[in-house]
Parts: structure tokens; C-alpha cells; sequence
């Protein structure tokens, strides 16, 4: 098997790594499953949660599939401006063209939650992640995670 892919002979330039020039931008796309944020739109940068630690996604990016984790999303705009987003998790995907595709679960404006509410749950997740019924535990410690990562940026 792997002396017959040794012989293709495939292009591989869109795979190349290459630097972003004046003029071109990333093409953002942020979906949720109720709501787009952004169709297509030109951005300067996107730093993006990632299971695999925080990313930096510019125009010219390697292709690449990476799962989001809790935490916190930020959209540096062409004029500098910054905006973020609170995401649970989702799939940021970077496609040949300068294409970025975001699906969340849901993306909420940092400002939006209280912290003293967000730690009142924490305590509760906490609680019942001691829980001896398996299922109560599991949801407890997967609700304890987004609201740890959500504490660091609540405002």
C-alpha cells in the first residue's frame, strides 16, 4: 500500500505555508446553530480556543480541523478593533482560500455574564460532581469546565 502512494506525484502547493501580503484577508464565518455572526467576512485575525491550546489563525494559514474548547474567543477586525465571544466548544475549520469557518455551539459577549452568578453555579457543578450516580457526575464535571473557563472572563 504505501509504495504505491510513494509514486504519486500530486501538487501540493495550496499546502505550502506562505506569508500574508498586503490586500488579502482571512474570511471569517461564525455560525451557531440558531444565529450567523459573521457570513464571510473580512478580518485581520482570529484568535481561536482550541483543545490543542490557543490559536492564532492570520490570512495564509495552513489548512487545518481543530475542536474548540470552553474559553474565550477574540476577532481582530481590519481596523484594529477587537471582539470576543465566550464559546462552550465547537469546530473552527481553515480551508485553501483564506477561508475560516467557525460552527459554535453558542458565543456569548463576555459582558453579558455576572461573576458572582457564575461562581454561585460553580459551587453547585461542584456539588453534584461528587455525585455516586455516574450520569449526575459526568454532566456536573462537563458543566464545571465551561464555568471555570467562563469565570476567567467574566466580567
Amino acid at each position: 500500500m504505501f509504495r504505491s502512494l510513494r509514486s504519486v506525484k500530486t501538487p501540493i502547493k495550496s499546502l505550502v505555508r506562505t506569508y500574508a501580503t498586503e490586500g488579502e484577508g482571512l474570511k471569517l464565518s461564525l455560525a451557531l446553530p440558531h444565529q450567523t455572526l459573521y457570513s464571510n467576512s473580512e478580518v485581520e485575525q482570529v484568535n481561536v480556543p482550541s483543545v490543542n491550546g490557543d490559536l492564532g489563525i492570520l490570512a495564509n494559514h495552513i489548512p487545518i480541523v481543530e475542536q474548540l474548547r470552553p474559553g474565550l474567543l477574540e476577532i481582530i477586525t481590519k481596523s484594529g478593533e477587537t471582539e470576543t465571544y465566550f464559546v462552550s466548544g465547537g469546530l473552527a475549520t481553515v480551508q485553501p482560500g483564506n477561508k475560516l469557518t467557525i460552527s459554535a455551539i453558542e458565543a456569548f459577549k463576555p459582558e453579558q455574564f455576572d461573576i458572582s452568578e457564575v461562581k454561585n453555579l460553580i459551587t453547585d457543578a461542584q456539588k453534584r460532581a461528587s455525585s455516586s450516580d455516574e450520569v449526575v457526575s459526568a454532566e456536573a464535571n462537563i458543566e464545571l469546565e465551561v464555568l471555570e473557563a467562563l469565570q476567567t472572563i467574566a466580567k
